[in-house]
């Protein structure tokens, strides 16, 4: 089943953002490669694909995991969190209607 990661990031946390990129990205191409991430990217903070110093006000992920447990487990474990970047992730089920497929 999917499953929305759906994340809010702290103020004026794009510096620690930034500082670990590289490793949520390596987790993001896991799934990826895996054929089970649906979609994924930050929330730019002003309307625009590049928001610059503005930042980010968080990230969507969907992607397919066994269980409700076994993605909260996948989304406890993102640098973000650890970096400090995040400081509200909410996992639900996601049921994916459109595209069809």
């Amino acid at each position: 089943m999917f499953y929305a990661i759906i994340s809010q990031d702290n103020e004026n946390s794009l510096e620690k953002r930034l500082s670990v990129r590289a490793e949520h990205i390596a987790r993001l191409k896991t799934l990826e490669d895996e054929g089970r991430l649906l979609i994924a990217g930050p929330h730019p903070n002003i309307d625009g694909e590049d928001p610059g110093p503005a930042g980010f006000s968080g990230s969507l992920i969907v992607a397919e995991f066994k269980s409700l447990e076994e993605a909260q487990t996948w989304a406890d474990a993102d640098p973000y969190i650890a970096a400090g970047v995040y400081k509200e992730v909410a996992v639900k089920p996601f049921k994916r209607v459109f595209p069809s497929v």
